[in-house]
């Protein structure tokens, strides 16, 4: 017979843990399942990594950071024993090393299926990141088998990757930090770069982060964006590396790193790049326009003191449109991430074209007792981040304490 719960929260990282600490306070039974350890997805990010934005951005609920360098950016280790702490000071009931391989309907309920068994639940959170299955794009099945591949929850350093010149495809904020990385170890780089947005790391004395919680731009919906597709977009470029620093294509280029067109794919012996770098830096200078635009507006109507920054030097880039094959070691792919919900649950029209879920405030719309928490763009910008996925698991754990 199958086990039976209340709830059952899938995922340990900063979403599970967040929920897990609401329910707890709501007195409702539960257990979280994490496929690996605590803080999973964070375990498995390269090297050198660090968080993008500050530590005082840290604000799990009961659990705000209170260190001695709230404006620094904490590395990848400090973050996953940030992440056990929380989880130790509620007492978290996590069963570690337990993969979650199904989840579907059963009767008024939900079954969740695991190597261990099932357990029946009455509502499910699912809480397993932002980012689920890397983004190749199609060129990728190309390129010759016996090349170097990873994806960047592969990459650990330099040092892993064959010698030779590295292509990394993807500029957003990890492929730029990658190539950054890359860079610093003295390896030769290539960046095949796509549409990508950019600002400053501090604006008028002031981190981007705050500037993008001040202006109110961390609680930006669905419904403010462009387009909904635009959930896909990347990250806005920066790095938290060594204090942060500015990283863009203008700095890249800069420090050496060559700046291509979009991976196209490779005709047996070479790599093919389109002709688009210039519209890719120029749509990258209008999300630049645009974002520190709605920071002089807000410093404008509230009395902050404001100077106009300088416009963007222009980007002295000669693209290559091919690179010889035998010149590359090896090939990061750093192009996103796309949800990856409908290759396990099996709940058909719970998601929608994009494999985001389709709910309300968190709750499926479709399927009774499913919950979301630590979706990109599930109810505002930061729903995703360490200083907004508490927000959204408060409202979960409240409506699951109500039904």
């Amino acid at each position: 017979m199958p086990d039976r719960t209340e709830t059952v929260v899938v995922g340990g990282g900063q979403a599970g843990l967040a929920a897990s600490r609401e329910l707890t306070g709501a007195g409702v039974p539960h257990v979280v399942l994490e496929r690996g350890r605590v803080g999973q997805t964070w375990r498995g990010r390269w090297d050198s990594f660090c968080l993008v934005t500050p530590n005082w951005s840290v604000q799990l609920p009961g659990h705000r950071y209170n260190g001695d360098d709230p404006d620094g950016f904490m590395r990848r280790d400090e973050i996953v024993g940030h992440l056990e702490h929380y989880a130790t000071s509620f007492d978290a009931p996590v069963r570690e090393g337990v993969d979650v391989t199904a989840l579907r309907r059963s009767g008024d309920g939900l079954r969740v299926e695991t190597p261990e068994g099932e357990i029946e639940a009455r509502n499910v959170i699912l809480s397993t990141g932002a980012y689920q299955r890397p983004h190749r794009p199609p060129g990728a099945a190309s390129l010759p088998h016996d090349l170097v591949q990873t994806d960047v929850e592969e990459y650990r350093n330099p040092d892993q990757l064959a010698a030779g010149a590295v292509l990394v495809v993807g500029s957003g904020q990890s492929g730029s930090q990658i190539a950054e990385d890359l860079h610093l170890a003295g390896r030769n780089v290539f960046l095949a770069c796509g549409r990508a947005g950019w600002a400053p790391r501090r604006i008028n004395g002031r981190d981007l982060a705050w500037w993008l919680s001040e202006a109110g731009s961390l609680d930006d919906r669905v419904e403010d964006l462009p387009e909904p597709a635009a959930r896909l977009w990347g990250n806005v470029q920066a790095s938290g590396r060594d204090g942060g620093h500015d990283l863009h294509y203008r700095t890249l280029h800069t420090m050496g790193v060559r700046l291509l067109g979009r991976f196209l794919g490779a005709d047996g012996h070479d790599a093919l790049f389109a002709t688009d770098l210039d519209a890719s830096i120029a749509w990258g200078d209008e999300r630049h326009a645009k974002i520190v635009g709605d920071f002089r507006k807000h410093a404008v109507e509230t009395g902050l003191p404001w100077t106009d920054l300088e416009a963007p030097e222009p980007v002295d880039a000669e693209p290559l449109e091919r690179i010889p094959l035998r010149e590359l070691g090896a090939v990061v792919f750093a192009g996103g991430f796309r949800p990856d919900y409908e290759s396990w649950v099996d709940c058909p029209g719970a998601f929608d074209e994009y494999g985001f879920p389709i709910h309300r405030d968190g709750a499926s719309t479709v399927v009774p007792g499913l919950y979301f928490v630590g979706v990109h763009f599930l109810r505002k910008r930061k729903s995703s981040l360490l200083i907004g996925v508490g927000e959204d698991a408060a409202i979960v754990a409240q409506q699951i304490a109500d039904g």
